[in-house]
């Protein structure tokens, strides 16, 4: 069964979803944009039996507190402090698998270059670190906002953090439409409505431009150590292109990579095959 709970870390209240038992393998799933741990919410208890597991929501998303941007800085390696923080606080580290998904990615390599010993063997589904990894989706904010900030370049971006095109991020990919729950945009929709939660996203969408500076760096240091890495990649993400997927295996060529036919947010059509293959892999790779 899953747990939610909360612990102050930053001077915050953060909220976590945790399942399993302590003592079992520990696995750290990391979310991203627009999403929060809400979006493992069926991959938890599906591997609850073997993992002890910790889903953490980010300050600006979901259920943990989200301080006025005009006092308090949303940049990823803030982000990646409150999760360290937190994790810390609940006594969940050391040795561990870590799942990233889009902006944990951003999160995840910060964590593993704060405590290189905790990462174990990791999972990168649609978390990009490559420069052909990026769609067009993209222009209008590594062209454009990363380029000069100001009023005109971050009103195109709006559009992003509106209805329609937060429901996208969950279909564009997706094969069979019925499978995914509208509660995902319906729940994503509501956090934005928040009095300042669009001016969080906007600090972020500028702020990832230290996640493409920092590119070369993870790279060198996945060539480095060699981490066990299973790589599930959904091929029609919005986001991210196959491309991205593949770059991985220059730098990691002992990698598995699972190409899904899905988008974005491949858990949601996705769960069985995935759970099969974290699953496997643990058994021949990492145990």
């Amino acid at each position: 069964m899953t747990r939610f709970r909360t612990v102050s870390a930053g001077g915050l209240e953060v909220f976590y979803r945790e399942a399993g038992q302590p003592g079992a393998p520990k696995l750290l799933l990391l979310g991203g944009f627009p999403s929060s741990s809400h979006q493992f919410r069926n991959l938890m208890p599906a591997l609850a039996d073997r993992f002890h597991l910790v889903s953490i929501d980010y300050p600006g998303f979901g259920n943990t507190e989200m301080p006025d941007p005009a006092e308090w800085d949303y940049t990823f390696d803030h982000l990646a402090e409150i999760v360290d923080e937190a994790l810390l606080a609940i006594d969940f580290t050391g040795p561990m698998g870590l799942y990233m998904q889009a902006y944990g990615g951003s999160i995840g390599n910060r964590l593993i270059s704060l405590h290189p010993d905790w990462l174990k063997w990791q999972i990168i589904q649609n978390a990009n670190v490559y420069d052909e990894g990026y769609t067009e989706t993209w222009d209008k904010i590594r062209h454009v906002l990363w380029a000069g900030r100001n009023t005109e370049t971050e009103a195109p971006l709006q559009a992003f953090l509106e209805p329609e095109a937060v429901k996208a991020m969950y279909l564009t990919g997706h094969v069979d439409p019925a499978k995914i729950s509208p509660d995902n945009w319906t729940m994503d929709l509501h956090y934005l409505a928040r009095p300042n939660a669009h001016r969080v996203q906007l600090d972020l969408f500028y702020d990832d431009r230290t996640n493409a500076a920092r590119g070369t760096a993870w790279q060198a240091r996945l060539r480095r150590d060699q981490p066990k890495t299973l790589i599930l990649w959904g091929q029609g993400d919005i986001f991210f292109t196959p491309a991205g997927g593949e770059a991985y295996l220059r730098d990691l060529p002992d990698a598995k990579l699972v190409r899904l036919d899905s988008g974005h947010f491949a858990i949601e059509d996705c769960l069985q095959e995935i759970v099969a293959e974290i699953n496997s892999f643990y058994d021949e790779t990492v145990k």
